[in-house]
């Protein structure tokens, strides 16, 4: 990495909050005593994917029968919910496998992080939506594998799918028999390894890709951390109080969210300082523009500006600018509005001082916050049909007319 470059990383990191980068290339040199197993054999995340996932997935392809099994997991919503009787008997045997907590899963850090996700949900609407959703757009792997699938021609159906894992991880009884995570990753899983087996065939894809199979295990770290550490790091960035043991569960949440993705115990950190080393390397480095990400940031933006928000594109603008940097905001070709940064930057430290009680008086600008951000929350939720679910089917095809 040449000198600039690397001046380019570090300051990016310092932006997002996030550790400064060392290297341009995802190398890895993560010491597996850092993972919530405490040991592994050191292998490349890159080179791991899901591969009994993968052969069963490809072998319903081969043999017609995706139709069949999204007709029979659209009944199957909560954890407590018995598996669908029509799934075939080698995906019912997986399932029956996988469908659970791992065995170090804490019921107590569970529950206590999904009381923290009720307490702070006004900013993690905002950072999951406004912040990690976009940052996912200058992702290049992912940018590329997401508009080459079949959701990249259709982002507001993808996004609210997207936004489901995020809402079901969020909700009060998200690992409880009546909430709706377990189910919700493991149908995630089956959706990635359908998009392992479809975009490679993909010419459109092969002609840009910098691999040969998309989301491995390490490209589920990158998300990771573009969502959880990414999140955490800017809650503390904004001063919004958490106690110890509210990062430690926060933090337990995903380290379960991302097992039930099919991630290796041995790539998952186990605090957040290890997490923090993680990204510096796999996250930022790799942040880069891409006329996948460009195009797929437009559509994200201008889906939000669909709904009457009260507020103007060039706001939305200077919000992501604010979460994420200019940098990345020029990346994106986004059109300043000095006047709407003027009022993020004085209005949203003063909006969260209020709502943590750190103010006595509400601060100018507080309702259209308000209105902002709970606007936001639910307009991915089934294309802000639904209240509860957004269905998740497995893909059959690449992007269409490609």
């Amino acid at each position: 990495m040449s000198d600039l470059n690397r001046r380019r990383a570090l300051s990016l990191g310092v932006a997002l909050g996030l550790a400064g980068a060392a290297s341009a290339t995802p190398a890895w040199a993560w010491s597996p005593a850092r993972s919530v197993a405490g040991t592994g054999s050191g292998t490349d995340p890159w080179w791991v994917w899901d591969d009994e996932v993968d052969d069963l997935v490809a072998g319903l392809f081969a043999t017609g029968r995706i139709p069949a099994v999204n007709t029979a997991m659209a009944s199957w919503v909560n954890n407590r919910d018995p598996l669908p009787a029509g799934l075939p008997a080698e995906l019912t045997a997986h399932l029956q496998k996988v469908n659970r907590l791992p065995a170090w899963a804490d019921p107590v850090k569970l529950r206590r992080a999904a009381d923290f996700n009720r307490r702070k949900d006004t900013y993690l609407f905002m950072l999951y939506g406004l912040g990690s959703g976009i940052m996912s757009t200058v992702i290049p792997r992912e940018a590329k594998s997401v508009y080459w699938s079949a959701g990249g021609a259709d982002m507001k159906d993808r996004a609210a799918k997207t936004f489901t894992f995020g809402y079901d991880l969020s909700d009060l009884n998200a690992f409880e028999p009546s909430g709706q995570f377990v189910v919700t990753a493991n149908k995630t899983r089956l959706v990635h390894a359908a998009v392992r087996h479809l975009l490679p065939q993909s010419p459109h894809w092969t002609a840009v890709a910098d691999e040969r199979i998309p989301i491995s295990n390490g490209d589920i770290l990158i998300t990771f951390h573009s969502l959880g550490t990414f999140v955490h790091r800017k809650l503390i960035e904004w001063k919004v109080p958490m106690s110890a043991a509210d990062e430690e569960a926060f933090l337990h949440s995903w380290q379960v969210a991302i097992h039930l993705l099919g991630v290796r115990a041995e790539f998952i950190p186990k605090t957040w300082a290890d997490a923090d080393a993680q990204s510096a390397q796999v996250l930022t480095p790799l942040l880069a523009p891409t006329f996948e990400g460009h195009e797929l940031a437009e559509d994200l933006l201008g889906l939000t500006a669909q709904v009457d928000l009260g507020v103007t594109r060039g706001f939305l603008n200077e919000f992501v600018r604010y979460v994420l940097s200019d940098e990345i905001g020029d990346w994106l070709g986004l059109r300043r509005d000095y006047a709407a940064a003027g009022l993020i930057r004085a209005g949203w430290p003063a909006y969260i001082a209020f709502r943590e009680g750190l103010l006595p008086v509400a601060p100018a600008g507080f309702y259209m916050f308000d209105q902002f951000v709970r606007a936001l929350a639910m307009l991915f939720l089934n294309n802000g049909k639904s209240p509860t679910t957004t269905p998740i089917t497995i893909p059959t095809g690449n992007r269409p007319g490609t």
